[in-house]
This record gives structure tokens, sequence and C-alpha cells, in this order.
């Protein structure tokens, strides 16, 4: 969200769960899809509790791979090569049960099961985002101060600037050479990197700065990573420049054409005594990535065609060839219909018309230390299953979706039938900020849309918070959305 896989089940004798089946219980009583007064653990069987512990695992291994969205975009073909996916250009027609893939510049990914009904009575499609807040190298990053050298950076989506100091970077991305010579760089993800650093102040020189408002108390101009202060010659930066030369081939000059990302130079971990939590960079929006790629790799076909849609861009407004206002998500569909022997555009209009959505982002869980930021009636909570966002945007619904009332009932209908728990929230209370997703986008070409994520903790830090049970619903809501009628 930006502001104002495959599920592998164990196959040992005896551990294919009954949940494979949507046969949760079998003997028990039948699950409360919508409980706000219970958890979503606490509603989960001993097996269901397991599944869910292996999903989690599954998750933070795909996160602790999935670092930045080109390696996101990687590890989902990955995976979807792995289940039979192929690339659209492979096929010269479509039939029921075809898998097929589309790799938008190495940024995004949509993946598509085709249905046995025809492309054109609509599709069943969960859009997510594998972009997340990050720092960005600029195009001539390198500088010296009083021969401490440090790197130049640029902030990417919503960030709050004061958390980037004083914790461990991994600097990790691509520079291609003028000659066309690609370059992926990766450094301090390995424990025996080196990492990057960027300083604070001191508290005992820190009047002047404590004085100021918390977001100018680090500017952007700040966020400079440390790179080297050791040389033996007059300059530090010629040495530092010699460094990344005989590492990776490297001139100044080759910054210009590089996409280089700072991120934290940390794992995802387990939080809490109970490990009832995942810490992790970039939880919005993989989190949700991860439920969508899991679940069209597990959903069993149905008569709609299924679609799966990772992009780019979204923490910056969805904008450029990767993001969702541009137009490779349709050309795929339209490629897709041709391939039914249906060119021409009207019926491109039409498919989209009998689409239905579900925008898979994350929403804001209610925290009771910031609870004058919240709303806590209409706020989603930690633990306790998918959250709903009937209308996302600022203040007056400015920039939202507003899914209609038919839809959500359908999509509530859905959840309950197959026993996943699911909330409803907004983002916070109404005068206090916003937030957006694609959800506005996709309805523009007259889907049926709802915000439909997996509510956080801490979102937009270098380090969020995440509910192993909220992760796991999303896996289950997705899934059971692909395989509605």
């Amino acid at each position: 969200m930006h502001p104002e896989i495959r599920f592998q089940y164990p196959r040992q004798s005896g551990l294919i769960w009954s949940i494979i089946d949507n046969n949760m219980f079998k003997g028990g009583s039948l699950m409360k899809a919508f409980d706000t007064e219970n958890s979503a653990w606490s509603r989960f069987s001993a097996e269901q509790r397991y599944q869910m512990e292996t999903y989690s695992n599954q998750y933070r291994q795909f996160l602790d791979t999935a670092r930045t969205e080109r390696l996101a975009n990687k590890e989902i073909l990955r995976q979807a090569k792995e289940a039979g996916f192929k690339p659209l250009s492979d096929y010269t027609s479509l039939k029921a049960g075809d898998k097929v893939y589309w790799d938008q510049k190495g940024k995004s990914v949509i993946l598509a099961v085709i249905g046995s009904s025809p492309i054109a009575e609509g599709l069943k499609i969960v859009g997510s985002h594998i972009d997340c807040p990050r720092l960005d190298v600029k195009a001539i990053p390198v500088i010296e101060q009083d021969k401490i050298v440090y790197l130049k950076t640029h902030y990417y989506g919503g960030v709050l600037k004061y958390q980037w100091v004083c914790m461990p970077l991994s600097l990790i991305g691509v520079v291609y050479k003028a000659d066309g010579t690609r370059i992926d760089v990766s450094i301090g993800e390995d424990p025996n990197d080196p990492v990057l650093f960027i300083n604070d102040l001191l508290p005992h020189l820190g009047k002047d700065q404590a004085a100021k408002k918390l977001s100018e108390a680090i500017s952007g101009e700040m966020l400079m990573p440390l790179v080297g202060i050791h040389t033996e010659e007059e300059k530090t930066k010629p040495a530092i420049l010699t460094l990344l030369k005989e590492k990776y081939d490297i001139e100044e000059e080759d910054f210009t054409s590089a996409e280089l990302e700072i991120i934290p130079a940390v794992k995802s971990r387990d939080v809490g005594l109970d490990r009832s939590m995942i810490m992790s960079h970039g939880h919005d929006d993989r989190v949700c990535s991860y439920a969508n790629l899991a679940a069209i790799l597990d959903a069993k076909a149905g008569a709609k065609t299924q679609v799966a849609l990772f992009a780019d861009k979204e923490e910056i407004g969805s904008v450029g060839n990767t993001g969702v206002q541009s137009s490779y998500f349709p050309d795929f569909i339209a490629e897709l219909l041709a391939l039914q022997n249906h060119p021409e555009e009207i019926w491109l209009r039409r498919t989209m018309r009998n689409s239905e959505v579900l925008s898979a982002d994350v929403s804001a869980a209610f925290d009771p230390v910031f609870a004058d930021a919240y709303e806590k009636q209409n706020s989603a909570q930690l633990g306790y299953g998918i959250c709903l966002c009937k209308y996302t945007g600022a203040r007056g619904k400015g920039g939202s979706n507003d899914a209609n009332a038919e839809f959500m009932a359908k999509i509530r209908s859905i959840f309950n039938e197959n026993e996943v728990p699911w909330q409803v929230g907004e983002l916070g209370k109404v005068d206090q900020g916003g937030g957006g997703t694609i959800a506005y986008i996709m309805a523009d070409w007259g889907c049926d849309v709802v915000d439909c994520g997996v509510a956080m903790h801490s979102m937009h830090a270098p380090l969020e918070i995440v509910a192993k049970a909220d992760a796991y619903s999303g896996y289950l809501a997705y899934k059971a959305f692909f395989e509605s009628k």
C-alpha cells in the first residue's frame, strides 16, 4: 500500500491434510469465519496451525530470497515454471488448463490458468505488488566529505526518514555498462559481507535536533550510507571507486544506468515469545504477493480463468511501464482473447466488465500504543484473518475505489463458505491521513474490485510486522476466490 510457491504440502503418508480439500474439520464443528472476539489462531484446529507454521516458513524463505522487485520477479517465475507455466509467446491457441505467464521487463509478472469457460465471460484476478519502500541510489552517488565517502540516495515510496538511521543496510541491484553488459550487485546479504550504515547525531549534542519536528530531524539528503574512510592517498573517493572496479568492474559513469536499492541487511525473524508474528522488510506487499503466488499454484482450475498479478511501482503511484497504470495488463488480457479468436477491442472491454478483482494489498492493524490514530471499532486487528477494506483513500474517500455492496456480499459468502478467517477495516481515523492501492485503477477498467489484504503493524518501516495467522488466511482467501464461481 502506498500512503495519501507454491504452498508445498507435506506429501508423506498420512500428512496430506484435510485442508487441501476444504474439509478442515472432519468430525468437528464449522469455523466461524467472521469473528471479532476470537483470533484466527484460536479458531484454527491443530492441523490448521501446523499448516500455518509450514506456510509461514515457506513465506519467510520467499522474503529472504525476493529482496527486491527484480529478485521477486525471478523467484515467482522460478516457482511458476516448476509448476508448468509457460510464456504466452509459446501458445498459438488456449484451452482449459493451460498455464501461461507474462514477464514485464523483469520487474512485474502475470500468471494465468485458463478456465473451461471462454475468457470473455470474465476473469478471477488477484492483484498484488512486489515493490517496497526503500532507498534508491542516485545517478551520481559517490561523494566524499572530509575524507569520508558516502552514497547519495533518494527514498522510494512513503517512508519515515528517521527510521532508516543506525541499522545495517544492504546494497542490491543491477548495473548496466555502456556496452550492455549486466552486472548483478549484492553487498551486505552474505554474513561475511560488509554492510552500509547511516549515521545519526549523538544525544549529547542533539539539543537542536531534538527541538525539530520528527519529520525534519532527518532530511532526505541526510540519508547517506557510509561507504569508507580508509585510503593511503590524499582523497578517499578514488580508493572506493577502485574497490568497485576490482570487484564488479564498475566505473563511476556506470551508476547512471543502474538500479541499486538499499534495504535493511536483516533477514526475516519470528517475533514474540509465542512466535506468532514475522518481522521482515517488504511485507508491504510481499505478504499478499506470496499468498497470491501460492494460491494460484495450488488452486483447482475452475470455469473462470484465474489471473495473478505481481505489479511494480505501486508505492509511487503505479506509474511507469511496469506499474498498473501502464497498458501491459490489459495488453496481456487482449493477447489471451486473441488466442481464443477474439482480437477485437470490444471483447477486451466486455471481459473487464465481467471480471472480479481482489486488490491484494496490506492494511493497518489497530495498535494500542498509537490508539489515537485509529478508530478502533472499524480497524482491523492483528491475528484476526484477512482484512476486507471497502474503501481506502484519504479523508472523504478521496482516491478510493469504494467497492459496491453486491460485490462485498459475494466475497463475504465465498470466505464464509470456505471457512476463511476474515475481518473488515479502515485505514485509521477519517481525518488522520490515508492511503491507496491499485484498486481504483482496476475499477477504471470496469472490474468489480475490493481491497483484500493482510493487516500489519509498522507499515512502511524498514522492518514490518505481520501475524502468521493473517498471512496464512491471505493464502486461504485468494485460493477460495480463485476456485469460486
